[in-house]
Parts: structure tokens; C-alpha cells; sequence
């Protein structure tokens, strides 16, 4: 069983797994930011509820008991208050290879945390886990989220055309940014370079 560290911190974030005792909060992060995840993430809809977060909570606990997946939530160092998720998904051991997803309660967007919380899972995932691959994925519209994986160092790899179907029924791309080496990971609070997603 890989040695995977429960938590780990930044400069501003404890990074974490999760805890059932955070399902109150969690609940809270995603109903204030629902207009925010609804378009990207399925799960976030208006009858969340706290008995289905507390068994995604559950299932999110083994998984990382038993290395399926590795998510962690990140929280404030100061107040402890949780600022969103991240994690280390679809993992393959045998490369090893990772993929990085996030979200962020609508009241901390845009301060910088996804980009730090990113930014350390990676240097876990290269320095600890012995990553050769990390992704970060997300929809070609997804202006927000391909910002942080172009902060972080991500290189664009693919789009996937006609990839997926939206909850409205529309075909959507899915981009898929990369990262092989770390010495490209660049430091929180780098510039941003221009998104230009490509027409659907």
C-alpha cells in the first residue's frame, strides 16, 4: 500500500482527507456556490442534500484507506474553515499517474487557493508518490479552471472534441493539460497567461 500522507499543508492550507465530521461545512461550500459548480460538476445540483454528501464523504474515506482515490479537502491554516476540495483521481499505480481536480466555495474564488492547493498535491504526487504523469482536466468552456492548470505550469496535451454531453444535452470538448516534468511547476501567485477556449 502506497505511504500516502493524510495531510499536508501550504503556506495558507491544511490539505487534507476527509472527514465525516465535515459534512456540515461541505454542505454549506456547496449550496452558497452552486450558480459556480452546477455547469461543471453533476453532482452539484439544488436538492443536495447532507445524507448524500455524508455517504460521498464515506465512500471518499475508503477509497483513500484503500488508495482507489485520493481526495483531500483544503482549509484555511488560521481559522480551519473549509475553502473546497482537491484531490488525486483516476489514479494507475503502475505508472505511476495521477489526475488533479477542484472546486472552490464561492466566497474564497479568486484569492489563489485552488492554484496553492494544486500546486502542493503536485509536489506530492512527484516528490512522494513517484508520479511520470499528472492531469488536469476540464471543460473546454471552463475558462476558470484551465487558468489554474496554466498558473500551475500545465501544458495543454489534447482536446477531446465532442467528448461528453452537458446536463443541457450539448456536446461538449473536454481539454486535458499535463505536466511530466517538475521543474516546470511554477510557484503560487504566477502570472496567468491567456485562455482562449477553442469555439464549440
Amino acid at each position: 500500500m502506497p505511504d500516502v500522507p493524510a495531510s499536508i499543508t501550504s503556506e495558507r492550507l491544511t490539505i487534507r482527507c476527509p472527514r465525516v465530521t465535515d459534512v456540515p461545512e461541505i454542505v454549506t461550500a456547496v449550496r452558497e456556490s452552486l450558480e459556480a459548480l452546477e455547469p461543471w460538476m453533476r453532482w452539484a445540483t439544488r436538492d443536495y442534500s447532507v445524507d448524500a454528501c455524508e455517504a460521498n464523504t464515506r465512500q471518499a474515506i475508503a477509497r483513500f484507506i484503500t488508495r482507489q482515490d485520493l481526495r483531500y479537502h483544503f482549509h484555511d491554516r488560521a481559522t480551519g474553515e473549509l475553502i473546497g476540495s482537491s484531490g488525486l483521481h483516476r489514479i494507475n499505480w503502475q505508472v505511476p499517474r495521477f489526475e488533479i481536480g477542484y472546486w472552490v466555495r464561492t466566497s474564497k474564488a479568486g484569492q489563489g487557493y485552488v492554484s496553492e492547493a494544486v500546486h502542493a498535491l503536485s509536489r506530492l504526487a512527484f516528490d512522494r508518490l513517484a508520479a511520470n504523469r499528472l492531469e488536469i482536466r476540464c471543460d473546454d468552456l471552463n475558462v476558470a479552471s484551465a487558468r489554474v492548470a496554466e498558473r500551475c505550469g500545465f501544458e495543454l496535451d489534447a482536446i477531446l472534441f465532442n467528448w461528453q454531453r452537458a446536463a443541457d444535452g450539448s456536446l461538449r470538448h473536454e481539454r486535458v493539460y499535463v505536466m511530466l516534468d517538475p521543474s516546470l511547476l511554477t510557484e503560487p501567485g504566477s502570472p496567468v497567461p491567456a485562455v482562449d477556449p477553442t469555439p464549440g
